[in-house]
């Protein structure tokens, strides 16, 4: 027999024109029917959630919404019996707050097929501080690997490094013996991405727009996390036969560029989607994640906040003000 349980959720909804979140009371009467019913013990904050609490129609439809593109948490309900009840999962991507109700809830009614056990070691803040951004991490560095990445081959870009996914990209790819330069607009965090291994920190204007079709191969493969001009002008500094993994559009979706590094110096530009690919992918990484892959730099620095803090989070994610991870603590 299902339960009613009422429950705690930081929801958005519109306001003469403007978009407001708050805290509310909801029900798990309110929430969608699907296969899972979860307790949520923590989410984590991504661009994509500030995107949504400030309206964005491509991200979210109709509002009122509650945001939060993962969650982390024991399963009390599930009609299919996997997961089992009682057992811990994290679920990312999918439509997990965009249109349906996301992890700034303390519930989620959700399908079976988004939820991936809790790796082995973990529990669901640990999760958390990976979350989306780290599993976009994760996948942009398998890609490299993939196409031959090798730290032999010279020094590896990473563009947006000061961010939830540049910065375990920065710490993982220096775990992997590779030698990483953390390209950051924020000056101030040189000294905290030379802590997670950066080699080398350089301002956003190494990636300022150029006239040139083509620049000095400087970087033997790299990871974009901001999309726009700057890919455009990482493309043209890639060393011949490297590699660019794509993941974000903070800069812009537009790519004004040339297909010269691409037929001149047999240049990469590999895509990277961290939402709707197959679970057993996103269990591999998370895997990895758990094991030989942990950032335990990344996870002693990320900072947790309570549900009235995400206001001011969120709004620091679209003025380009936040860094490292941000983990949404429903306890507190």
């Amino acid at each position: 027999m299902t339960t009613t349980t009422e429950f705690k959720a930081w929801r958005v909804q519109e306001q003469d024109g403007d978009y407001v979140g708050s805290e509310q009371g909801l029900s798990t009467a309110d929430l969608p029917e699907n296969e899972v019913l979860i307790k949520v013990s923590h989410s984590s904050l991504n661009y994509k959630d500030a995107l949504s609490a400030s309206g964005n129609k491509g991200v979210t439809r109709n509002f009122p919404h509650t945001p939060g593109i993962d969650a982390a948490g024991e399963v009390v309900e599930s009609s299919t019996g996997e997961p089992a009840v009682g057992s811990s999962v994290l679920v990312t991507g999918y439509d997990l707050g965009m249109n349906t109700a996301g992890g700034f809830g303390e519930y989620i009614r959700v399908p079976a097929a988004w939820c991936v056990t809790m790796p082995e070691g973990w529990d669901g803040r640990t999760a958390m501080i990976y979350g989306t951004a780290g599993l976009t991490a994760g996948l942009c560095v398998q890609k490299l690997l993939t196409m031959g990445a090798r730290p032999d081959q010279g020094k590896v870009a990473v563009s947006g490094a000061s961010g939830a996914v540049g910065s375990v990209a920065v710490e993982l790819l220096a775990k992997l013996g590779f030698d990483v330069v953390a390209i950051s607009g924020k000056k101030d965090h040189a000294d905290g991405l030379k802590a997670l291994g950066a080699s080398e920190v350089v301002g956003r204007d190494a990636l300022a727009a150029e006239k040139k079709p083509m620049l000095k191969p400087t970087y033997a493969n790299a990871v974009d996390t901001v999309g726009g001009q700057p890919l455009a002008e990482l493309l043209k500094q890639i060393q011949p036969g490297g590699s660019v993994s794509c993941c974000g559009l903070v800069a812009g979706p537009q790519l004004e560029t040339t297909v010269l590094p691409f037929i001149i110096r047999g240049v990469n530009l590999l895509g990277v989607d961290s939402v709707e690919i197959p679970l057993t992918e996103k269990a591999a990484v998370w895997k990895k994640f758990a094991g030989e892959w942990a950032c335990p730099k990344a996870e002693a620095t990320a900072r947790d906040i309570g549900r009235g803090q995400l206001d001011g989070a969120l709004k620091a994610f679209l003025k380009g003000e936040s860094s490292g991870k941000i983990v949404l603590d429903h306890s507190l």
